[in-house]
């Protein structure tokens, strides 16, 4: 019982420090459509999928995914495999259609991601939640399904 305390202390304090720390990864202000249309653009030209994350700037798990996405085994992983892109969806009231657009039900959980070709063609998306409780995935829970996400784009090239 001691030790659950103490791991949920650590995570809470974890996802704290990585809430305050640094820029808010998702630009409020985004043309998040245009922002697609870019990196679907270079996703043609560098033979990879783009991966659409949703997720908003108030959210800690958002926040947590997106300190995975910048460091450790996740971030060269993403880096070699993917076109990015971030999509705010504020208090779920901006970018919906962006959303649906790729089938996403961001009110199941986000931060939520489509894995999309370079064609405009959903590939695979998060459609249960599967990384809303990114706190609690942990760095190697993340990576395997980052892992997952870029064996299917590259089977849907």
């Amino acid at each position: 019982m001691r030790t659950n305390r103490f791991m949920l202390a650590a995570v809470v304090l974890f996802a704290a420090g990585a809430y305050a720390a640094g820029p808010p990864p998702y630009d409020e202000s985004a043309d998040a459509k245009a922002e697609i249309r870019a990196a679907l653009a270079e996703a043609g030209k560098a033979h990879v999928p783009v991966l659409v994350v949703f997720g908003a700037n108030w959210c800690p798990d958002c926040r947590v995914l997106d300190l995975a996405m910048k460091s450790g085994r996740s971030a060269a992983l993403i880096d070699r495999d993917f076109r990015v892109v971030k999509v705010d969806v504020g208090r779920f009231d901006r970018n919906l259609d962006v959303a649906r657009r790729y089938d996403v039900p961001v009110r199941k959980g986000i931060p939520a991601v489509a894995v999309v070709s370079a064609g405009n063609r959903v590939l695979y998306a998060t459609r249960e939640g599967e990384i809303a409780d990114a706190r609690h995935m942990g760095e190697d829970g993340l990576y395997a399904f980052f892992r997952q996400a870029a064996n299917r784009g590259r089977a849907g090239r």
